[in-house]
């Protein structure tokens, strides 16, 4: 015996009616929100510069060097070196000063400089296509009064980042939908393809992830450039993104969605036609469509387009999910020949699931009859879907956090925290889910008559003691009229009676009710998850932030004992690699001896033309306090008398010159107790 809900109450109708509106309400704000508030921040990050910044100089440097911790985009107007005046002074040519792990670039200075403060300025695009920016001030001789001001806007910030952001959230969306609204049709529910509202739901996706590719194409130049949004259509700034990686992943993008266009177009025409022409009423298919009357030549060919349509679909799918996963932090950092086909299947795992259950949302609310073997079909798959986001996810957090300090002590660490928790909290509203389609799965084989009905029970009331109802929808009751426009008013009256009747249909349904409840929670927790995993993407990963931290990671001194530290150094040019190894004795508050080791990699005495080192106390203000080694040896310098006026975490800078233009400045932090 079939149960029936009672008729709720007015209040409830309402809220439940309102709730996809808010979902969607929130899902704007959201977007906009954290487009807004997310920082610029990338994957490269700048971890030394030559000279340093605030530093004092002699006498004016053949170069300024900028050293990065991961692989970066630069051109000749990338670094930029102005004068007291706003002049500048540097050639405008850019040098790759890269070997092996050393990520360096370089500008020459012209000769003769007068003293006085400089400003350097640099921009870049990172591997994983974020901009990056800063500006530091050096000085030569003595420091001075100057007319150039820091920029305060730092690459990919201001209002286009903000519509970039936006326009990057709405991608990920539509991708997710576009991909899992499809595979849920393809493999749970086929007569599906056949409903209005999952062709305009995969439609809107698509039309979505275009738009959006489109606008971030035409952003991409001043997103990453001047800021302004004039700049969108300079040809020249166009044409310079379509040679970087990430303008040729959004054209890309662009052509996939060509194909994912014709894939749209067989799957609600040729294939939608062939569940909508038999009238099928999910009877005897297991995907909810009829066999009756179809011959063993058209089962095959409908076979062959169902395998057409899956093979195809997934090349395209994962072709569009390739394009961000060879733009962005994939293709970056370690491991990037594993970590970019294990982002494509996160990518299509996170697609089929929320992408699969907005389009479970939708056909609970606007289709009266979705059968209960496509509603289990679609939970086994999310399971499946879950099961590869797990694995793929907890490799992808090695990756990019590397450490337990990192998963805490980082903004990314932080965000993938949240991540996870939302992660957790819409894997328990699905169990919930789950349980309703079980109670479904139950109700079924309880009553074989039901075998494979619709999840709707149709209320006893639609079937009223005249037919005049039916009679009416059907536009019968109007033939009759020569009025237009009281034609018009019965059609729009029986429309609304059909409407009204229908909603009852599936509103009687209490199990239904049920999972359209739990299935909307998830949606909305999904929606917050999405945005959460969109500021992800352009967040600096936590083992790079760890990294540029670590520069200035402190030594501890211990009392009456010398400090030691070694640091690694690479000039960048022909013997410029190395090692540094610095004793301070006793390494306290007062009158120290400093003994300094230069030695080649494989441990031999290394005698340099140019050795410098300085003290400084940031928290103090104090220093530079520069100190002049003096050669005691080949490959070893030493001082006394070097004074540490206070106690604190003092920053050592040591100059090494390895010919007369390859120099560098390498840098550790000390405690002095």
């Amino acid at each position: 015996m079939t149960a029936t809900a009672p008729t709720p109450s007015t209040a409830r109708v309402r809220v439940t009616a309102l709730l996809p509106r808010l979902t969607l309400v929130l899902a704007a704000l959201l977007a906009a929100f954290f487009a807004a508030a997310a920082p610029a921040s990338a994957h490269a990050a700048l971890t030394a510069s030559d000279p340093t910044d605030g530093a004092v100089v002699a006498t004016a440097p053949a170069q300024i060097t900028l050293s990065f911790s991961e692989g970066v985009a630069m051109n000749g107007d990338s670094i930029r070196v102005l004068d007291p005046q706003g002049k500048r002074v540097d050639t405008g040519e850019l040098r790759d000063l890269c070997s092996g792990n050393i990520i360096r670039y370089g500008t020459a200075l012209r000769p003769g400089l007068p003293d006085g403060t400089y400003t350097v300025a640099w921009q870049a695009i990172s591997a994983d296509s974020h901009p990056i920016s800063g500006a530091f001030t050096f000085s030569i001789g003595a420091p001075s009064e100057t007319a150039v001001s820091l920029p305060s806007r730092t690459a990919g910030d201001g209002p286009v980042a903000v519509a970039y952001g936006i326009a990057r959230y709405v991608a990920y969306a539509g991708f997710a939908v576009l991909v899992g609204a499809a595979a849920f049709i393809l493999l749970c529910w086929r007569r599906g393809a056949a409903q209005r509202p999952m062709q305009k739901l995969v439609v809107r996706a698509w039309v979505a992830l275009t738009v959006a590719t489109l606008v971030m194409l035409l952003l991409r130049n001043p997103y990453t450039g001047s800021g302004n949004f004039s700049d969108a259509f300079d040809l020249a700034g166009l044409k310079a993104v379509l040679e970087t990686k990430s303008g040729a992943s959004l054209v890309s993008r662009l052509l996939l969605l060509g194909a994912a266009a014709l894939f749209i177009t067989v799957l609600f025409g040729s294939y939608a036609r062939r569940y909508a022409s038999d009238g099928s009423d999910g009877s005897n298919r297991p995907d909810g469509s009829d066999t009756s009357g179809v011959s063993e030549e058209d089962a095959k060919g409908e076979s062959d387009l169902v395998f057409g349509l899956g093979i195809g679909g997934t090349v395209v799918a994962g072709g569009i999910a390739a394009t961000w996963a060879l733009s962005e932090h994939a293709s970056t950092g370690i491991q990037p020949a594993l970590a970019m086909p294990v982002d494509i299947l996160h990518l299509l795992a996170v697609a089929t699931w929320l992408g699969g259950l907005t389009a479970l949302l939708v056909a609970l609310h606007k289709v009266p009859g979705i059968e209960r073997t496509a509603i289990r079909r679609f939970s086994t798959v999310a399971f499946t879907s879950v099961l590869v986001l797990a694995g793929t996810g907890t490799y992808q957090a090695w990756r990019q956090v590397g450490s337990w300090s990192a998963l805490t002590g980082t903004e990314y660490g932080r965000l993938l925290l949240i991540k996870i928790g939302l992660v957790a909290v819409v894997v328990a509203i699905a169990c919930t889910s789950r349980k309703w389609t079980s109670r479904l799965a139950e109700e079924r084989a309880s009553d074989v008559s039901r075998e494979t009905s619709p999840v709707t029970v149709t209320p006893a009331a639609s079937a009223d003691a005249t037919g005049d109802a039916d009679a009416s929808d059907t536009g019968i009751s109007g033939a009759g009229t020569s009025d237009p426009r009281r034609a018009a008013q019965l059609a729009r009256q029986s429309a609304a009676r059909r409407t009204a009747r229908e909603k009852q249909a599936r509103d009687a349904d209490p199990d239904r009710a049920g999972l359209r409840r739990s299935v909307l929670a998830e949606a909305g927790v999904a929606v917050v998850l999405l945005a959460v995993t969109t500021i992800l993407t352009s967040t600096e990963p936590g083992r790079a932030a760890e990294l540029e931290t670590g520069r200035g990671s402190t030594a501890t001194a211990v009392p009456d004992r010398a400090v030691k530290v070694t640091l690694p150094f690479d000039t960048g040019g022909q013997n410029g690699k190395g090692s540094v190894r610095l004793q301070l004795d006793p390494g306290r508050v007062g009158a120290n001896t400093l003994h300094v080791w230069a030695e080649t990699p494989d441990g031999k005495p290394l005698d340099l033309p140019e050795l410098k080192v300085s003290f400084t106390l940031e928290a103090k203000e104090i220093g530079p306090l520069p100190v002049l080694p003096e050669r005691a040896a080949p490959g070893h310098w030493t001082a006394s008398g070097v004074q540490l006026p206070l106690t604190g975490d003092w920053r050592i800078d040591v100059t090494i010159r390895t010919s007369d233009i390859d120099q560098t400045t390498v840098q550790k932090n000390v405690k002095i107790g």
